[in-house]
């Protein structure tokens, strides 16, 4: 949630205004979420510390939103980045461990 708030924050003064919300299963067991907008994009300098606590562009930002995303991502044993979409923009995505069908029935989520 805190992704898409984010992304359609960063496309408040954007043209063009829309947001892709995916998600796809790999190869390796992982499901790919993404979270795409078509807002300005990320700074080199900002997308460095993107994820740090305490570290935010917005005024009334705290910085701890993509940080407790973070978290919560890598405890699930995934992974979550961004990156910069070529006709403008930004994606987020990440990674979590597809749980199958038997570990729920069998209570071994």
């Amino acid at each position: 949630l805190n992704l898409m708030r984010n992304a359609v924050e960063a496309m408040q003064d954007a043209p063009r205004r829309e947001l892709k919300v995916t998600t796809a299963a790999r190869e390796d067991g992982m499901a790919e979420v993404s979270v795409i907008d078509t807002g300005p994009g990320l700074a080199p300098e900002v997308s460095a510390q993107l994820f740090q606590p305490f570290v935010t562009t917005k005024k009334q930002g705290m910085g701890v939103g993509l940080s407790i995303c973070r978290t919560i991502v890598e405890s699930h044993g995934g992974h979550i980045w961004a990156e910069a979409v070529p006709a403008g923009g930004t994606a987020f995505r990440f990674t979590l461990r597809i749980v199958e069908k038997e570990e729920v029935t069998n209570g071994r989520q």
